[in-house]
C-alpha cells in the first residue's frame, strides 16, 4: 500500500482485537519513531500491552476498546510543538495504516499511566494515538468540498486541488476540519501556498493543521511548491 492509498484507506478505529502487535510490525514502526523524533525534534513513544490508559469512564464514553497499544506524541513545549505533533503523527499513522494496522488521534479519551512514558525537562504529552488490529476499518465521514476550504482554485494548478482534496480525507478533531489553503501565485519561479487554521472552540486546530499540511504535501506532490 503506498502512502496516497493509506490516505484513502484511513479511518479512525476505536474498537480493536485482543491481539498483540506482532515483532515485524513493533520494529517498524520503532524505526520510524526514531526517524519522526529526529526529524520533527520530537519525544513519540510507542506503549505495548498496556490496557490501563484507555479504561476510564471517559474512554468508555468515547467508544474506545480494547485499546493496548498506543503511541504517546510528546515533545518540548513550542509554540509550534502542536503543529509538529501533527503533522510528523500523521506520517507515522500513515505508516501504520501500510503495515495493515489501525489508528485514532486521542486528545482526551485517555489517562497518563505512571511508568509507561519517559517525559524529560520541559517536555509535555500533547496527545495519544491507538495503534493496533481494528475490529473493523473504520467508517468514512462527510467532509467539506474544496471551494469551502481553498482560495484560488479556479486559476491554480491541477495539484494544488488534488492537495486540497487528500486535505480534506485528514482527520481533525470531532471532523471539524478548520483548516484551509491558499495558492499564492509563483515568487522566485517557485509556486507558493499558504496554509491557515480557523477559530474553534474545541480546540486542536494547529494540531488539525499540522496533519492537514502533511496530506496536503501527498496529494500536491512536494516538490511542486513551498509553504509561505
Amino acid at each position: 500500500m503506498t502512502i496516497q492509498e493509506a490516505i484513502e484507506a484511513r479511518h479512525s478505529v476505536r474498537a480493536y482485537k485482543e491481539q498483540p502487535l506482532t515483532e515485524n510490525d513493533v520494529e517498524m514502526l520503532e524505526n520510524k519513531i526514531e526517524e519522526l523524533n529526529r526529524e520533527g525534534q520530537l519525544h513519540i513513544q510507542l506503549i505495548r500491552n498496556e490496557p490501563k490508559a484507555f479504561q476510564s469512564m471517559l474512554a468508555k464514553y468515547g467508544k474506545f476498546r480494547g485499546v493496548s497499544n498506543y503511541i504517546v506524541m510528546a515533545g518540548k513545549r513550542a509554540d509550534d510543538l502542536d503543529e509538529r505533533v501533527g503533522y510528523y503523527g500523521e506520517q507515522l499513522v500513515l505508516f501504520a495504516q501500510t503495515l495493515g494496522l489501525n489508528t485514532c488521534w486521542v486528545g482526551l479519551s485517555y489517562s497518563k499511566v505512571p511508568g509507561t512514558y519517559v517525559l524529560t525537562e520541559g517536555e509535555k504529552i500533547a496527545c495519544y494515538i491507538a495503534v493496533g488490529y481494528g475490529e473493523t476499518q473504520g467508517v468514512s465521514h462527510k467532509v467539506k468540498t474544496v471551494e469551502q476550504v481553498s482560495k484560488a482554485a479556479d486559476i491554480a494548478p491541477l495539484w494544488f486541488r488534488k492537495g486540497v482534496e487528500a486535505a480534506l480525507l485528514a482527520p481533525t478533531a470531532v471532523n471539524q476540519q478548520r483548516f484551509s489553503f491558499e495558492y499564492v501565485g509563483i515568487n522566485s519561479n517557485r509556486h507558493q501556498v499558504r496554509a491557515k487554521r480557523g477559530f474553534s472552540m474545541i480546540g486542536y486546530t494547529q494540531m488539525d493543521l499540522g496533519i492537514a499540511k502533511y496530506h496536503f504535501e501527498i496529494g500536491a506532490g512536494k516538490e511542486n511548491f513551498e509553504w509561505v
